[in-house]
């Protein structure tokens, strides 16, 4: 378990300034549904969060503009998400498909998620999606990408058996960065048996803007899904 790591974010946390709605949404649906830490590590259930409790749980790591995790609440009302972003206008952007879909199984973190995992039981999420991450393409940045071998033991620990983590990018660095890893991993298998596996978006996913953009611009994602290997194997 990552406890004592200390914590440094390199992005951007605040871009132009808020519509008066969505400010308005920052001060009084926010608090509604932001994530608490307890102070105890491994002792936070995800579906806690939420009142009825669900039949799963999952989480997106830095949703953006929260476009997929709106949809994914949509498409799975008795799955409870919970979105980590520390981008204020993404994070304002994410209440306002929540206010406006009445989106009750959505929670947000909105500090840095390496704050948040510590604090999740084992094996207590269903599904993680990490969807086109910052790359840090430099080689003297590699330190600052989120997939590490560190923080893949973390997402182990975090996903029950046959759980998924879901990894896309348009940056060739990144995806290899995450292929070399994440294959050697042994909580993990790689689930692509041919070139389709990973050129195709899942089906049930949706295009965000950023990939829509990478798209228009000639930088085709890659699509990675790497499976919980049981932990009695």
């Amino acid at each position: 378990m990552i406890t004592d790591t200390p914590v440094r974010y390199y992005g951007r946390r605040k871009g132009k300034s808020l519509k008066v709605g969505r400010q308005s949404l920052l001060e009084t649906l926010l608090p509604q549904i932001r994530v608490g830490l307890p102070k105890t590590p491994g002792s936070l259930d995800p579906r806690d969060l939420f009142l009825p409790k669900p039949e799963a749980a999952c989480l997106e790591i830095g949703f953006g503009g929260g476009e997929h995790l709106a949809a994914q609440a949509a498409a799975n009302p008795n799955t409870g998400f919970i979105g980590s972003e520390v981008f204020v206008n993404g994070v304002a952007s994410m209440t306002r498909h929540v206010s406006e879909q009445n989106l009750a199984n959505v929670r947000i973190f909105d500090e840095d998620v390496r704050h948040l995992l510590p604090v999740l039981k084992d094996a207590s999420l269903n599904r993680i999606f990490l969807l086109f991450p910052d790359p840090w393409p430099k080689t003297r940045h590699a330190k600052r990408r989120f997939i590490s071998p560190e923080m893949l033991t973390e997402l182990a620990r975090l996903l029950m058996d046959g759980g998924e983590l879901r990894v896309a990018s348009d940056h060739p660095v990144y995806v290899r960065w995450t292929l070399l890893h994440g294959t050697v991993h042994p909580a993990f298998q790689w689930t692509a048996t041919g070139p389709e596996d990973w050129r195709t978006r899942p089906a049930d996913s949706i295009a965000t803007r950023y990939e829509e953009k990478a798209q228009k611009e000639g930088r085709p994602p890659a699509y990675l899904t790497f499976r919980r290997r049981p932990r009695s194997a």
